[in-house]
């Protein structure tokens, strides 16, 4: 079964998101693999957030690419409209979702499945937070265990 977090109260999710993919990429103990993540969200978000993850920070690299990229299955940090993109079956990791995207998917089973962890990221947005809620219900109702990280109190 797959673990999901809630990381709730996000001030800024793009910046939250590139924060986030440093701690998770960078957390790889020495000696294994690195974890590999797929980000899913709106096709505006997901420019702006690949144009952050190239200069949020001037002492970090987090090497990433848009799925349908020829070089998506060796590149640790995948970007994807869909949860459900044909291009994502060609991917040979994903030990990470980040989903940034207001929507459910539409096959939590495949998904669970696919990834080991699950990060749902919701905004003080009201229209995300209200989305972000329902999404939480539906996990919660379909069996799985859930996490919620508020970050109201957060830097």
């Amino acid at each position: 079964m797959a673990r999901i977090d809630f990381h709730s109260n996000v001030a800024d999710k793009l910046e939250y998101a590139c924060r986030l993919t440093r701690k998770i990429w960078s957390a790889t103990p020495e000696g294994q693999p690195v974890r590999n993540i797929v980000i899913v969200g709106e096709k505006a978000d997901l420019k702006k957030l690949d144009e952050l993850l190239w200069s949020f920070s001037s002492t970090d690299f987090l090497p990433h690419c848009y799925i349908d990229d020829e070089a998506a299955a060796e590149t640790p940090i995948v970007l994807s409209e869909s949860f459900a993109s044909p291009s994502l079956a060609a991917i040979p990791h994903a030990d990470v979702m980040i989903h940034l995207g207001m929507r459910m998917p539409t096959d939590v089973p495949a998904l669970v499945a696919r990834f080991p962890r699950i990060v749902e990221v919701v905004t003080v947005n009201e229209a995300e937070r209200l989305a972000g809620r329902e999404r939480y219900k539906a996990y919660r109702e379909l069996g799985h265990e859930l996490h919620n990280f508020d970050q109201s109190q957060s830097k």
